[in-house]
């Protein structure tokens, strides 16, 4: 067996370590996260299913998609995770996300793509119009961009960042074009990419979407610049960003190594105390050392969505050898070989957090995937 083959083996026995008779837990391993996110069960899912000819894993991925929906809010919003088994805890859905909600829709049709089955697109049409009003609710400036409250999206922890981020709007943009929202879809995108009534998203001057921008007071806005690795892949792999940007974005990975020594560090560069950027907060939580954890660590997971914009750019040579680096870092482990960590730190090149992440092995399978049919399977 090649190495290509076993680590496909292993990814999909991480998955079936995250696998419950309740959903998709966000990892399997022993002291991991036991309870079903809606953002690490859908990519871990997404992932998976754009590479199951056997379908292994389209009963849990339904069984996820219903879980989480059976703990839709009255006002539509998807939660953050679903947390009814453990009897250490009390069981509880959380919200306070915006991402939740935009990764249920994603995994809602990537089921029914990969699987060729809309049974579930019909029986939750209702609650799928509900999570699109949530969304539209966001949106209080009323200028087809949805904003963001700090902290609720993936990086719930660090850093601080509001208002018009890319992470979301580049999700919401590809969620609208899948389900055929696509005059939209088309005012989103004109909105983030600046047009007469909004401010540019994209910085033509760096080379790639800013982090967040808000409001600007007389000439000074409120933003970071600070690149964000995850929001600007989901832009180049649904289509927010159009060629050019991409080719941009990619490049500017290229020049800084955000990919080195694996794919990817996940802000670049990482944000130092004292800097402007810094919140007093960052002091309580692991990312407040430079390029550990959120704080330009490297993720697998972020690293498989990197592979597959090298695709989607038809950067193939090149998708091919991250691929093989990405294998690498998913095989590092911290007890054994293949544990598919939470994060990797990129001077010692140690992996850290827990073992068997249901994100890492899917968006692995996603990156293969795309690399070897030279095209991306969703978005």
């Amino acid at each position: 067996m090649g190495q290509q083959e076993e680590a496909l083996k292993r990814a999909r026995i991480a998955l079936q370590k995250c696998s419950t008779p309740h959903g998709m837990h966000a990892s399997g391993g022993r002291g991991g996260y036991n309870m079903v996110f809606s953002r690490d069960s859908m990519i871990g899912l997404i992932g998976a299913s754009v590479a199951d000819p056997e379908k292994q894993f389209k009963t849990q991925f339904s069984i996820t998609l219903e879980t989480l929906v059976r703990n839709q809010s009255a006002v539509g919003q998807i939660p953050n995770a679903v947390d009814n088994w453990d009897p250490k805890r009390r069981k509880q859905s959380t919200f306070a996300t915006i991402d939740s909600t935009l990764w249920w829709l994603l995994g809602m049709k990537a089921y029914a793509l990969a699987y060729k089955d809309r049974s579930l697109l019909r029986k939750r049409k209702k609650e799928i119009d509900k999570a699109f009003f949530w969304l539209l609710c966001q949106d209080t400036g009323e200028d087809y961009l949805p904003e963001q409250h700090p902290t609720s999206d993936w990086q719930d922890c660090f850093p601080h960042k509001y208002g018009h981020t890319v992470n979301s709007i580049a999700m919401y943009y590809s969620a609208l074009k899948l389900f055929d929202k696509t005059s939209l879809a088309k005012k989103v995108k004109s909105a983030a990419m600046g047009d007469h009534r909004h401010v540019n998203l994209f910085d033509k001057k760096l080379g790639y979407f800013l982090p967040w921008r808000w409001k600007g007071h007389d000439g000074i806005t409120e933003q970071e610049k600070w690149f964000d690795s995850l929001g600007n892949m989901l832009a180049v792999c649904g289509g927010l960003a159009g060629k050019e940007e991409a080719e941009s974005i990619l490049d500017f990975v290229d020049k800084k190594g955000i990919d080195k020594p694996y794919p990817v560090r996940v802000i670049y560069p990482p944000i130092r105390r004292g800097a402007k950027e810094w919140q007093d907060y960052f002091s309580k939580c692991l990312a407040a050392k430079p390029n550990y954890y959120i704080n330009g660590g490297i993720w697998p997971y972020v690293g498989g969505f990197y592979v597959t914009a090298l695709v989607k750019a038809e950067r193939f040579e090149r998708a091919e050898h991250e691929l093989k680096k990405l294998l690498r870092c998913n095989k590092l482990g911290v007890n054994y070989k293949w544990e598919f960590n939470e994060w990797v730190h990129p001077g010692t090149r140690k992996a850290g957090g827990s073992s068997y992440h249901a994100w890492s092995a899917g968006a692995f399978i996603l990156a293969s995937e795309s690399v070897a049919t030279k095209k991306v399977p969703f978005f």
